[in-house]
C-alpha cells in the first residue's frame, strides 16, 4: 500500500491573510465566483477578446460586401482603349457601345451596294422595256440611289396624286407644301386664293385611280427626275356664293389625265419625291 504523505500546513502569520494564490499554492481549491467568472484565469480572458474581435471582423466583411457587391456574370469589361482605337479605324462599333442605357445611336453605314444586273433587271421588269431609253434612265437613277425600285416609287407617286388633287380642291395650302416644290406650290396657291376670292367652293370626291405608268426618266447631277401619267376618276364640282354650280352642270365622274415630273436628291437623307412639273390632258 502506498503510503500517504501529509505536509502540515505551515502557520499563518499575524495579520497575514490568506489569498487565492497562497491556497492554489498548497493545494486547497479555490471556490469559483458566484457569477461564474474566475479573475485569477488568463484563459477566460483570452476567449472574451477573441469572440469580441471575430464578430468585429465578421461585421467588417458584411459591410464591405455590402457596399461592394459581388460578382454576377453581367460585369462590363474593363475598358481597353487600344481595342477602342481599332475599332474606330475599322468602323466596327466598340463591345460597350450601345449600353450606358442604349443612349449612343449608331449612325447610318451610307448608301448600300449597288444592285447588280440581275436585280436591276427585275426591279425594271414590267415598268420599261429592256434596251429602251426609259430602261437606261432607270438603270442611272439606280446607280446613283441603290434603294431605288421602279414599282415602290410608282406605288407612293399614286397616294402622292390622290393627296395633291384632293387638298388642291379643298383649298388645303398646309397640306400641299411638303409635296411640292416652291415654284408649283405657288401657283395651286394662286389658285386657291383665286377661286376664295370669287366666294366659290369646289366639292370634290377621288373615285379611283385607273391606271399609272413611268413614262420617263432622268439623271442629273445628283438629282433624278421621273415622269409619271395618270388616268383616274373623280367628281369635282365649282359652286358659286349662292351654292349653285358655276358650270351650270350636274355633278358627273369625269375621267383625268395628267402627265407629272416628281423630283428628290438621291444623296438627301429625306427620301420624299416632290412634284415639280404638271401637264394636263396629255397623250
Amino acid at each position: 500500500m502506498i503510503p500517504h504523505i501529509w505536509r502540515e500546513r505551515p502557520a499563518e502569520r499575524p495579520g497575514r491573510h490568506e489569498t487565492d494564490n497562497d491556497r492554489a499554492r498548497t493545494g486547497v481549491c479555490v471556490p469559483a465566483k458566484a457569477d461564474g467568472r474566475n479573475d485569477g484565469s488568463p484563459m477566460n480572458g483570452f476567449d472574451i477578446y477573441t469572440l469580441i474581435f471575430l464578430v468585429i471582423a465578421v461585421v467588417i466583411f458584411l459591410r464591405l460586401r455590402s457596399v461592394l457587391g459581388r460578382r454576377t456574370g453581367h460585369e462590363r469589361p474593363p475598358f481597353d482603349p487600344y481595342s477602342a482605337r481599332e475599332s474606330r479605324e475599322e468602323g466596327t462599333p466598340p463591345a460597350d457601345a450601345g449600353q450606358a442605357g442604349d443612349k449612343v445611336i449608331t449612325l447610318p453605314r451610307g448608301r448600300e451596294r449597288r444592285p447588280d444586273a440581275i436585280e436591276a433587271d427585275a426591279r425594271i421588269a414590267g415598268i420599261a422595256e429592256k434596251g429602251s431609253a426609259l430602261d437606261a434612265a432607270l438603270r442611272a437613277v439606280m446607280a446613283g440611289d441603290a434603294n431605288f425600285d421602279p414599282r415602290q416609287f410608282l406605288e407612293g407617286a399614286k397616294v402622292a396624286y390622290e393627296m395633291i388633287v384632293t387638298a388642291f380642291h379643298n383649298g388645303d395650302k398646309k397640306g400641299l407644301k411638303p409635296l411640292l416644290s416652291n415654284e408649283v406650290y405657288e401657283g395651286f396657291a394662286a389658285a386657291i386664293d383665286e377661286r376664295a376670292a370669287n366666294g366659290e367652293k369646289v366639292d370634290f370626291t377621288f373615285v379611283g385611280m385607273d391606271r399609272a405608268s413611268i413614262v420617263g426618266a432622268e439623271m442629273e447631277n445628283r438629282t433624278a427626275q421621273l415622269t409619271v401619267r395618270f388616268v383616274s376618276q373623280m367628281i369635282a364640282v365649282t359652286r358659286g356664293k349662292d351654292g349653285q354650280p358655276v358650270d351650270d352642270e350636274p355633278a358627273a365622274v369625269t375621267s383625268s389625265n395628267d402627265v407629272w415630273t416628281f423630283a428628290r436628291d438621291v444623296t438627301s437623307s429625306d427620301p420624299n419625291w416632290r412634284l415639280v412639273a404638271t401637264d394636263s390632258n396629255s397623250e
